[in-house]
């Protein structure tokens, strides 16, 4: 047997590396995802090129989920951070449960009614599947969106773009916005 003495250093130099080999640099960062054009709840296209220089949590969400509450918590995000540079951006997705069924126009209506949803909302979308929309295909890669990537698993799952437009972290659906990590990601975003 052959013993290595080495420093903490050196071996998470190490495990970085063995993680990472293989990989490109641009995928270790997240992928760049402010290139798609996506509908709006009301029907409109949206360049997300638009939102490059802001800080963007993309949301996928839904109306008839235990985790709904959320939408509450995302309001307060976009109230405190949205004149700082944040843009919370909520897809709307039946992929789970069948806890999306309603309509955009039905969605629209329960966000602004029970949760004053003032942040951007976007017409309903796949997430995962057969039919997962061109965003979400690029969010779940590995080989695109690499750490980041991988699918969805439930509604309120929350990716966190920085201002150049790459994903810097993947929050899963339990962790909610008002997590401590999660604001503190934000603004330390926002500062850069």
């Amino acid at each position: 047997m052959i013993a290595f003495k080495t420093s903490k250093a050196a071996l998470a130099a190490l495990i970085v590396a063995l993680f990472t080999a293989g990989v490109p640099a641009s995928t270790q960062q997240g992928a760049y995802v402010l290139g798609s054009t996506v509908i709006d709840i009301d029907g409109n296209e949206v360049n997300l090129e638009s939102y490059k220089g802001r800080v963007v949590l993309i949301v996928n969400v839904a109306t008839k989920c235990g985790l709904t509450p959320q939408y509450e918590e995302l309001q307060a995000l976009h109230e405190k951070f949205a004149a700082k540079g944040l843009a919370i951006l909520g897809f709307p997705a039946n992929n789970f449960g069948n806890q999306e069924p309603g309509s955009n126009e039905e969605i629209k209506m329960f966000c602004t009614t029970n949760y004053n949803v003032q942040f951007d909302m976007f017409s309903k979308i796949s997430v995962k599947g057969d039919d997962i929309a061109p965003l979400y295909t690029l969010l779940t890669s590995t080989e695109q969106n690499g750490r980041f990537g991988g699918e969805i698993q439930w509604n309120f799952t929350k990716f966190l773009v920085g201002k150049d437009g790459r994903v810097v972290s993947r929050y899963e659906p339990r962790i909610k916005p008002s997590d401590p990590e999660v604001i503190a990601a934000i603004e330390r975003e926002l500062a850069k």
